[in-house]
Order: structure tokens, then sequence, then C-alpha cells
């Protein structure tokens, strides 16, 4: 029910919703009274040069319909579903916790930070503990007058280098308006100016580098860092550094100086089995889910699918928050299981779609050669069939071809991330073992991922596609 006010200039445009056109709009609250008591919303004008206050009486119910309203059946605070929310307590990982806060309790002592790799897949809760504990650490160390804690976060995403790493952490440190510039400056200088940051804040100072496989092998400042007391480069400020990484053997391609300082702790994050990322689901729907907003079985549902496939906390939760979507969307009062299947096929259609966008520069001439040739129906296509076409892409964006072999890798990549389907095929002494290609996803969805390519030039047969 809505109230009724209205008080505007005479001829000024007022909009009211009904369900079944009016021929001759109202001009007066009598005639409009007249006018909808049997009628359905749909929508009408009118003008009105007097002022005047009028309720829709219960007889007559007639709801004005808003174009925005709460949810009140699906979401109480759908915030508490999505990947940056930090829940106020961890499930599943206290092995972990305890490890972690072991590690850490030299902070507590005033003594040199211990130096901690943290690794295991996507969504495992390494960042979340992290972020955890350390909030912790720093509440709990602030009864201590001669501790001086400060934490910095730095994200290595895009980050191939440690000149990158070093001059973003400065960045990090420093005020917007006194940031450095990222480009000019010799390494040794950065990092010099890096450690005249670090003095200047002093006491203990811990640095995440979440991400950290991202530096590849150019690791020097994972060596320096922890060692910059020791080495003379630092005289107040006691540093620490916690890495966290998706990529196992990251630690493997480190250089030994650096294994050796950085992995002075190191803590293992196992995939969730269904039972944990049940209780988690649980634990996040009490407060993001209206009651009974999910039928019986969604949550374990979804907890089933993402222990099957990943293990991944992050991927229950999307599972959850897209099925309560798609309930939204579609009107319905309740998350069923088909909702949660609807939402899985929506999330791997996603994912592929973002791989295909992820790919390198010549991963993406491989994959628009691969749909040259399933548009003239020529697939599935051998290597030797799709390697003429990737060269003359190439050639024609004014790009340098791989050699036939690697660029068969980027077609096993492909293959690998669900884009191809890949078949071994033996003909025996005449034809030999060989490898087929092709696609093992929609070619709509192929077609819309490619005509966003920047730095590609297409071929005219797929730019008719297009």
């Amino acid at each position: 029910m809505f109230w009724l006010t209205h008080e505007a200039p005479a001829c000024e445009l007022r909009t009211l919703l009904l369900l079944e056109p009016m021929e001759n709009p109202p001009h007066c609250v009598e005639c409009f009274r007249a006018s909808v008591s049997n009628l359905l919303f749909h929508s009408i004008h009118w003008t009105h040069s007097t002022q005047w206050f009028y309720h829709l009486g219960v007889h007559n119910s007639v709801y004005l319909m808003t174009t925005f309203t709460r949810d009140t059946e699906i979401f109480r605070d759908e915030d508490m579903l999505r990947e940056d929310y930090q829940p106020e307590s961890i499930t599943a990982r206290e092995e972990e916790l305890e490890e972690y806060r072991k590690a850490l309790q030299p902070v507590v002592n005033g003594a040199q930070p211990r130096n901690i790799f943290l690794y295991g897949k996507t969504g495992v809760g390494k960042t979340a503990v992290s972020r955890f504990l350390l909030d912790r650490l720093q509440r709990d160390t602030e009864q201590y007058d001669d501790l001086d804690l400060s934490v910095y976060w730095l994200n290595c995403t895009n980050l191939s280098s440690s000149y990158q790493v070093a001059i973003n952490l400065v960045n990090t440190i420093r005020p917007p308006e006194e940031e450095i510039s990222t480009t000019g400056y010799p390494q040794q200088r950065v990092f010099n100016i890096l450690y005249d940051e670090l003095d200047a804040i002093s006491g203990t100072i811990l640095l995440v580098f979440d991400e950290i496989d991202q530096i590849g092998t150019d690791d020097e400042i994972l060596y320096e860092l922890p060692r910059a007391r020791s080495n003379g480069y630092l005289e107040s400020a006691k540093p620490g550094v916690i890495g966290i990484s998706n990529d196992f053997g990251f630690r493997d391609d480190l250089s030994p100086k650096v294994k050796d300082t950085l992995c002075e702790e190191e803590i293992h994050f196992s995939p969730y089995n269904g039972p944990e990322l049940e209780a988690i689901l649980q634990e996040r729907a009490d407060g993001a889910l209206f009651d009974n907003a999910a039928e019986p079985g969604v949550i374990s549902l979804c907890a089933a699918l993402a222990a099957q496939d990943s293990g991944s906390a992050r991927q229950a939760l999307n599972l959850l928050y897209n099925a309560g979507e798609l309930a939204r969307a579609r009107d319905d009062s309740q998350i069923t299981e088909a909702h949660v299947h609807d939402a899985r096929d929506e999330l791997e259609q996603s994912q592929i779609e973002h791989g295909m966008r992820e790919l390198t520069q010549h991963g993406h001439l491989a994959l628009v050669a691969t749909l040259h040739l399933a548009l003239d129906g020529d697939t599935p296509a051998r290597v030797r069939e799709i390697y003429p076409r990737y060269r003359t892409i190439a050639d024609q964006s004014d790009i340098d071809p791989l050699v036939r072999r690697r660029m068969h890798d980027h077609l096993a990549d492909l293959a690998m991330l669900g884009i191809l389907d890949r078949r071994s095929r033996n003909e025996g002494r005449s034809g030999g073992q060989y490898y087929e290609y092709e696609f093992s996803v929609d070619l709509e969805t192929v077609r819309t991922v490619v005509a966003d390519l920047e730095g590609v030039v297409l071929p005219d047969r797929v730019l008719r596609q297009l």
C-alpha cells in the first residue's frame, strides 16, 4: 500500500502505475477514485493544479508499483557470500591456524619475525586465514607499549619482477601524492628508497605478498628484504615476509638462497572436503539468506559439487550466490537444486570465457586459427592443418609466429582449459599417431570473445560470422 501525495505546479506530468490502460486519465482525486476501483496496474499520466493528499482504501486496494524494492525472500545480506567478505571466525582450518599462530609468536615476543610461506590451491583459505590472524595479531599487540607492529599487503598479480614489486611496495607505503614513477629508476635505487621507507616506519613490519608466484624467477627481492637488517640496510625496522602462492611448483623453482630465506616456516593448505565446505557454507548462509530461502539439500549440493571439482570454498560460495541470483531473477521464493545446477552451468561458461580472454597473444592466434577451420566445417583438425592458418593470421597481425611445436603447446593449453577437445589418433604404420582438435564449447561463445580481441587481425571468414 502506498500513500499518494501531490504538490506541483499546473501541467506538471505525473505517472502512476495501474494494470489496465485508461482511455481518459483522471484530473482530480474523485475522478481517480472512481476510475481505479476495478482496474489493474498499467501506466497513466495526469496533471493537477491543486495540492492533495490521498490514501487508497483497502476496498479499492490499488498498489503503486516501484522499480526497486528490497529482498524479502532470498538474500538477507548477500555480501556474506562474496569473495572479499572476512568472516568473524574461521571454519575447518584449525590445524593451519595453530601452525600459523606459532609462526607469528616471535612478533608478540618482540623478536625478529619469521618468514612464512603459504601454498595451496585457489579458494582454500590462505588469504582469509592470513587476514583473520593478522587482524588479531595487530589487535593483541596493542597492549604492549614496547611493540610497534605494521602490516602491509601487496597483491603481486601482474608484477613480474623484483623491481616492480619494490616500486609497488614503496607506493603502497607512501601517500598517493608522494608515489614514485614505475619506471626510470635503477633497481638498487628503488631498493634503497624502500629501505628508507621501512626504517621511517620502524618497529616490526610484516610484508604480505599475495599471489607471490606471479613474480616468476626474478625473486631477488625475496632474498634481500628478509636479510636487509642483517646486511646493514635497516636500523630500526625488523621486516618479515609472508608469501602466499597458488602454485605448488613455485617453491621448487625458487633459487636455493631464496628458498632457505623465505621458507623458514611453510604451511600447506589442502583442498576442503565435502563436509568442511558444507560447514563453511552453512555458517555463511545463516547470515546471508533469509530463513527457508533455500530448499533442504541446496547447501550440501553446492558443497558436494565444489568438493568434487576443486575443493574450493570460493567455488562453493559462488555456486550458492549465483543460485540465489537465479532464484531472485525468476521471482522464485526459494533456491532449489535446479537453480544450483543452472548456476554451475553459467559459472562454467563464464570461466571458459574468462580463460579465453586471459590467453597469451599466441594463444589467441591459435584460438582464431582453430575457429577459422571450425567455421569452414573442417574440424576436428590436425596440427598440420591448424598451423598454416595460425601463421597467416600472425603475419597479417604483424606478430612473429612460433614454430609448429610451440604453437602445438598452445593448442594443448586450450584443451587443458576445456576450450578444445583433443583426441589421439593412431593409424599405424601408414599414418602414425597424431592429435585432432575441435571446440568443446559453443562457437557463439568463441565468436563473442574473438570479436573483442585487440592486436589480432581476423580473417574475413571469421569477421563475417561475428
